[in-house]
């Protein structure tokens, strides 16, 4: 089989500590981000074919990540792979200790399709920098943009080290029969469990990057104008198909009626109408169905409008939703947004514990007391306070899910830690020792441990 022999070469490889090289590493940073820059109008091309993503979204939310990870790491690859000197404790001295960053070898990157660009080159980017060799498998739903892939980097790099395989389900479980050093997912938790089980057949460690239901929850304390256009943007942004998009909407119930027209008033001004540059298609057929049977028609505030020929689905708010609807049941992932009204924070905030725990969370208010009360008692992946989506912008914060939304992270030295091992050193001196770890064995001796310990 053809990826069973490219993962023998890149283990051979591996084994040659070519790429632990810092120069290695760098030079081939350098030249990914020079075949993107280069390509930059094949990789707009493939996505707007996939799901007429635009060339403005395209670069803000998939190649300007792709570019700064790049530039990130080869500013910073000496100081993330110096090793680490940490204190020794008394009982090693006179000794000294350091932890080293080893790459773990030879790592499977499985990406999705919904930004399938940030989604497969970014942890293959933080891959490379941590001295690893990698195999990549897009995601094969966005059928023009995982071609444009396997063309720009099978063509440059030797497969030996940085290798994309083509395919679909057959080839993913292909892939996934092998053993490699680490396997990193994207994707739903229902694959992840798939993944992770196969996993463990090699005891291979693995990044899950999932899902789940995102809240978005608004107090009468919020700056509402802000409120809305934030959610709007982030909720709507790649027509909902955002892993951590607001899934379903908390209002609280004083201020329920004027929010939603505020929303409805930010839909319509950003203009996300069918054929829109600022709006994209549904990824496929099933999707666009799936979601379409989402929308209960009695309960729609706005939008609700939706085009099969053209895989559109207008923004659509649906209000006086209950827990116990359908569309409370599953991640929605698409451009509906469930509204649940509340009268007490404390208790929407119980409401969302009793769900599994989500990749992001969202809260505004100026109030600095609900604030606290969110950050404190909600667990979930990460999040923002009066904003949406933004934390995954900045590089120094970790980017992953807990629980049912994700195993491990990634983004700025996380990735680079997520594809290292941390190896302890304890270097001591030769030329003496106290004798009382050493047998014969005595009371004293261990009087001694214990006052040492």
């Amino acid at each position: 089989m053809e990826i069973e022999s490219i993962l023998l070469k890149q283990r051979d490889f591996f084994a040659t500590q070519q790429t632990k090289s810092l120069a290695f590493r760098k030079m081939y940073l350098e030249k990914l981000k020079n075949l993107i820059i280069s390509n930059e109008n094949r990789l707009y091309e493939a996505i707007n074919k996939d799901f007429g993503k635009s060339k403005f979204d395209t670069f803000t939310t998939e190649l300007s990540f792709i570019l700064n990870d790049i530039n990130y790491y080869i500013k910073n690859l000496k100081s993330l792979s110096k090793p680490k000197k940490v204190r020794t404790n008394l009982v090693n001295q006179l000794g000294s200790s350091k932890i080293y960053a080893d790459p773990l070898g030879c790592v499977l990157v499985i990406g999705a399709w919904n930004y399938p660009y940030q989604l497969s080159l970014s942890p293959i980017i933080a891959a490379i920098a941590a001295g690893n060799c990698c195999i990549l498998k897009p995601s094969e739903i966005a059928e023009n943009t995982m071609k444009a892939m396997a063309a720009i980097i099978n063509e440059n790099f030797p497969p030996e080290y940085l290798y994309v395989y083509e395919g679909g389900i057959e080839e993913t479980t292909a892939l996934l029969k092998l053993r490699f050093d680490k396997i990193f997912f994207t994707g739903s938790t229902k694959v992840g469990k798939i993944v992770y089980k196969a996993a463990a057949e090699h005891l291979t460690p693995v990044t899950l990057e999932l899902g789940g239901k995102s809240p978005a929850i608004v107090t009468k304390n919020a700056n509402l104008e802000m409120a809305a256009k934030r959610i709007v943007w982030g909720k709507f942004l790649n027509a909902g198909q955002t892993c951590v998009a607001p899934d379903y909407l908390l209002v609280e119930e004083t201020i329920q009626e004027q929010f939603l027209e505020m929303l409805r008033k930010y839909i319509k001004e950003f203009k996300y109408d069918n054929g829109s540059e600022q709006y994209t298609r549904i990824i496929n057929l099933r999707n666009f169905q799936r979601l379409v049977r989402l929308i209960d028609k009695e309960k729609i505030y706005s939008g609700g409008n939706f085009d099969e020929e053209k895989l559109y689905i207008e923004p659509t708010i649906l209000n006086h939703i209950d827990w116990n609807d359908e569309i409370m049941q599953e991640e929605i992932f698409g451009p509906l947004l469930p509204v649940i009204s509340f009268q007490n924070y404390n208790a929407a905030l119980n409401s969302v514990l009793e769900l599994e725990k989500p990749l992001a969370a969202y809260l505004f208010t100026n109030d600095s007391e609900e604030k606290e009360n969110f950050t404190r008692k909600l667990t979930f992946g990460g999040g923002c306070i009066n904003d949406t989506v933004m934390h995954l912008s900045n590089d120094h914060l970790p980017f992953g899910g807990v629980g049912n939304s994700g195993i491990g992270n990634y983004h700025g030295k996380y990735g680079f830690e997520t594809f290292s091992h941390p190896k302890a050193v304890l270097e001591k001196a030769t030329w003496g020792e106290p004798n009382i770890k050493y047998p014969p064995y005595s009371e004293k001796k261990l009087s001694w441990i214990k006052k040492l310990m």
